[in-house]
């Protein structure tokens, strides 16, 4: 039931973005045991000048190739889980989309269940 947002700089290659997207349903199935076809993403690319990310805030040396990721979920995922996440994302950006680790923004939020409707007007997972 993730909500995933990605936003980058525009890149040349379409394609691009969707890869992105692709490493993150992906990483989101392994680590945390997403259901198959509960994709959901809104991908944006935007002009240069319209993110904006301390280069080195915590040490870390950004590049304009930051990948800025939000995903919504249920809550009642352990440490552990996020940890793992988090790591599959990067390396599977790293691999899959050419993105370096250092350029990986991964924000969770995590909400109840009820707080969700998939359609029909109806909040399927409300107790």
């Amino acid at each position: 039931m993730p909500l995933v947002r990605i936003d980058i700089v525009k890149h040349p290659d379409p394609a691009h973005i969707h890869a992105i997207g692709q490493v993150v349903y992906a990483s989101l199935r392994a680590t945390i045991n997403v259901p198959e076809h509960d994709n959901f993403q809104v991908l944006t690319e935007h002009e240069r000048d319209h993110l904006v990310n301390d280069p080195q805030y915590l040490g870390i040396q950004r590049t304009e190739g930051q990948v800025f990721i939000q995903i919504t979920l249920s809550e009642g995922r352990t440490v552990e889980q996020k940890k793992a996440l988090y790591l599959a994302i990067a390396q599977g950006l790293e691999r899959d989309a050419g993105v370096r680790p250092e350029d990986v923004f991964i924000n969770l939020v995590e909400v109840r269940k009820e707080n969700w409707s998939f359609g029909n007007g109806i909040a399927q997972y409300a107790l």
